[in-house]
């Protein structure tokens, strides 16, 4: 790893989040939203332990002391986001969700400035209202007269929540407990957010919606594990750290062109005029909070 190319894990990492998007959508009807949530970090969970186990076991003191973050981190950043995400995916497309999932640094500024005060410049402003803007044009498929009758897609509306819930885990990281190393920190969100899901899981198995188990799925549930979750994690710290964040911030625009690419290909989802527009919208609203605001945009710690 040390001597990667940073550009190459920085592309491959959004590659593997768009890729999370594809096999939450193609796997809906086989499994349920809270089993697909609670399987991916089970055996991300398993994936990793082996390595950040002897960092938890030794900074378990830490963990303790500072247990209300570390909770209110797991549950919100993994286990709900996630699980919203995954029931979403359930009512709407793969294209929609992970175009949707470019609104997340836009959204970060604005809750920043509704929760924590933080004033919104006039360029943050407008580039707020542009996206929105975009965002609007892909929940409403492009109809003026679905959205002046609010008859919008619920699943869209689902995974917008989900954004949400990854915002606020993103404006809540300053909570993270100093002196944690970053796989101790990773390994028990994960955990946290798993434990959190599994009561969810146990009701949905008792309404009978049953995981359809399958060598594919099983091996498709593994994928997202090891790509879309542990490596992913470890590509984008390990391209952060060489090249910064606001360099590798740019790189989270290729979600979306990614995302709508796999859909086609694996899901034959179709690009129509009004997700185009809706694309354009967003990242001119990402570029102006960007580049005009009074500071970059947060990077979240990724478990997306």
């Amino acid at each position: 790893m040390g001597a990667a190319n940073p550009y190459l894990l920085l592309t491959l990492t959004p590659l593997f989040w768009a890729g999370n998007w594809i096999v939450g959508r193609g796997l809906a009807p086989d499994i349920p939203p809270m089993a697909m949530t609670f399987f991916r970090w089970f055996f991300s969970l398993v994936l990793l332990a082996p390595f950040a186990w002897p960092h938890a076991r030794r900074e378990w003191p830490i963990v303790r002391r500072h247990w209300k973050p570390m909770l209110l981190l797991g549950v919100i950043g993994v286990g709900t986001h996630n699980a919203l995400a995954y029931l979403g995916l359930n009512y709407t497309t793969a294209t929609n969700g992970v175009i949707l999932n470019s609104f997340i640094p836009v959204m970060i500024i604005t809750l920043s400035w509704i929760f924590l005060r933080e004033r919104l410049t006039t360029p943050q402003s407008m580039g707020v209202a542009v996206s929105l803007a975009g965002v609007l044009t892909i929940l409403s498929g492009g109809s003026l007269a679905a959205l002046i009758a609010f008859r919008l897609n619920g699943g869209d509306l689902l995974v917008i929540l989900s954004m949400a819930m990854w915002s606020i885990y993103t404006i809540c990281l300053r909570w993270r407990p100093p002196g944690l190393h970053m796989l101790t920190f990773l390994f028990v969100l994960m955990a946290v957010g798993d434990l959190a899901v599994l009561p969810l899981f146990a009701v949905e198995y008792a309404y009978g919606r049953h995981m359809v188990i399958t060598a594919q799925n099983v091996a498709a549930l593994l994928a997202v594990a090891l790509f879309s979750s542990v490596l992913a994690y470890i590509f984008w710290n390990r391209g952060v750290e060489l090249v910064g964040a606001s360099v590798a911030g740019l790189f989270l625009h290729l979600m979306p062109v990614f995302g709508v690419v796999l859909a086609w290909i694996f899901l034959d989802e179709r690009l129509a005029p009004f997700h185009v527009a809706g694309i354009a919208l967003i990242l001119a609203g990402i570029f102006v909070t960007s580049r005009y605001g009074r500071r970059a945009l947060p990077l979240p710690v990724g478990t997306d």
